[in-house]
């Protein structure tokens, strides 16, 4: 994974794609605030075509996810974490970088707040402004040897049991290498970018974005030697139904398929990655602190007053 790297000169930003939260309280006020400011800036505005149908803004262009990734230059995403989740899985096979507005708290993608998004947007579009890349999983469900779903997924993939129903008993397998079986509620296999995500609060260790890795978390296992384990990203993860009821796999909490013994998980990284373009002087540790609410301690010349 490339590392976050400050640009030296203006991109070459034509055309700019705007993304929006779906019925969001005061999001259409920013969405035009931002659709202006673009077009006095000479920029070619488009909307995704959800958000345009959400919102009542007249005389705009609105094109659906492939054609925005065809055609735009880079997306402003104006929602939280789980709109620039939605967006960029459809938009990883153009390459089309992102940038996150956040509509309320601080998010892990969209980091930059509303109220200062303006300025902000103009540094960045001039050239001051830092890229990251992140990586994705891909996953395949195969059924008697027949692939039945497959789905790309930012943050994680999820197998887990039913709702009503007990344990679910899994074998895992790394590179065709048996690792273990495991009794639990469910297994999470998620992205250095899903670490902060239901990783994390199943137990699992932060990974940095820019880690070559994947963590595999049991979810409330059996036995409490089934620990967290951090896998390289070129791993080929085979997770085997071998027991339990009305277990399912999701991928990024958005796509679920149903699950039968003897069905075969397979999950990789994705071919494709996505491009976060941030603010100069971004730091991911910022976010962090923010986030999860690190104390601060204070500097070492104001211990000595």
């Amino acid at each position: 994974m490339l590392p976050s790297i400050p640009h030296a000169a203006p991109p070459a930003f034509k055309t700019i794609a705007i993304v929006g939260k779906y019925m969001a309280a005061g999001i259409d006020q920013s969405l035009a605030e931002i659709a202006d400011f673009l077009s006095k800036s000479g920029y070619d505005v488009v909307f995704e075509s959800e958000t345009a149908r959400n919102i009542g803004l007249s005389n705009i262009v609105a094109m659906a996810p492939v054609e925005i990734g065809r055609k735009a230059d880079v997306a402003i995403v104006v929602g939280g974490d789980g709109t620039m989740l939605g967006i960029a899985r459809q938009l990883a096979p153009y390459n089309v970088p992102l940038i996150g507005i956040n509509q309320g708290r601080l998010g892990f993608m969209t980091d930059i707040s509303q109220d200062v998004m303006i300025p902000v947007l103009t540094e960045m579009l001039s050239g001051k402004l830092e890229s990251e890349q992140r990586s994705l999983l891909e996953a395949s469900v195969i059924r008697d040897g027949n692939p039945i779903f497959h789905a790309l997924a930012f943050n994680d993939v999820v197998v887990s049991r039913g709702p009503t129903s007990g344990m679910v008993e899994l074998q895992v397998e790394v590179d065709g290498r048996f690792m273990y079986n495991q009794r639990s509620d469910g297994l999470i296999v998620a992205t250095p970018t899903g670490s902060t995500a239901y990783s994390l609060s199943a137990g699992g260790p932060l990974l940095h974005p820019r880690l070559n890795g994947l963590v595999l978390v049991p979810i409330a296992p059996h036995a409490l030697s089934n620990r967290p384990i951090v896998v390289p990203d070129s791993s080929k993860i085979v997770i085997e139904i071998r027991g339990g009821r009305e277990v399912s796999a999701n991928f990024d909490m958005q796509s679920l398929t149903s699950l039968q013994h003897r069905d075969r998980i397979v999950v990789q990284r994705s071919a494709h990655t996505i491009t976060f373009l941030h603010p100069l002087g971004w730091s991911y540790y910022d976010t962090l602190r923010e986030k999860l609410h690190w104390h601060e301690y204070p500097s070492v010349e104001g211990q000595l007053k």
